[in-house]
């Protein structure tokens, strides 16, 4: 049974030195309004790092990011997407980024991805700015489905990373949620995710908080994740 969201944040501050410690490890998503004013190549840049960084050194990829930029015409998609094959693969080898082939096929896949939803909904930042949070898993989906390498934790980080309110399937949250036997199965099944949703809606009107916040709480709350040790891998 999932406790009330007093009961989790009362915890996370005994684990952290208090409430004081705990608000000064959270932080709140960007509004609306903020959203909108992304392009979409900011979002292009966003999602490109974060498939650079699945499975790799984050260091290297911060490293390496400015030649990303000069690589790729700072993740411009209508650049992006007037290159061939053959450019792409040249692209692919160069000595300033890491040269990884099939993840750079993703940065015109994301590309081709975004100028289509741009076309359906005014723009991509619209998409994303005006997308209810109460179902941030159907834009997870989304991204997944029209996306490329979008699927998993990358495309939440992306959009966590970009100041989307989104709660984040870390480690921690998910012993949170096996641990009080809220999911059983497969973290990503629909079920699952639809049992995940539906908890942080239910806190969020008890708290009042974003889900970023809570996200980060319920994270601070479980685990070996203590003052004075490492903050929580949310």
């Amino acid at each position: 049974m999932a406790e009330q969201f007093s009961q989790i944040l009362a915890r996370a501050a005994e684990r952290k030195g208090g409430l004081a410690a705990v608000k000064a490890l959270t932080s709140k998503p960007l509004t609306t309004k903020q959203l909108l004013e992304y392009t979409s190549a900011d979002w292009l840049a966003a999602f490109s790092k974060k498939v650079f960084q699945s499975g790799f050194v984050w260091r290297v990829v911060e490293q390496k990011w400015a030649g990303f930029n000069e690589v790729f015409f700072d993740f411009a998609p209508e650049k992006i997407l007037m290159l061939s094959d053959e450019k792409l693969a040249e692209k692919a080898q160069d000595p300033r980024i890491i040269r990884n082939g099939n993840k750079v096929l993703t940065i015109r896949a994301n590309a081709q991805m975004i100028y289509e939803l741009s076309l359906e909904h005014g723009s991509f930042s619209a998409l994303i700015a005006n997308w209810p949070c109460d179902d941030i898993i159907s834009l997870w989906a989304l991204l997944k489905k029209r996306g490329a390498r979008l699927g998993g934790n990358t495309g939440a980080y992306a959009l966590r990373a970009m100041g989307k309110d989104t709660f984040l399937l870390s480690q921690d949250i998910e012993a949170y949620f096996r641990g009080h036997q809220l999911i059983d199965g497969g973290l990503t099944s629909l079920g699952n995710l639809r049992k995940i949703q539906a908890q942080f809606n239910e806190w969020q009107q008890q708290s009042g908080l974003s889900y970023q916040e809570m996200s980060r709480i319920v994270a601070m709350s479980v685990g070996d994740n203590y003052l004075g040790m490492a903050d929580a891998p949310e």
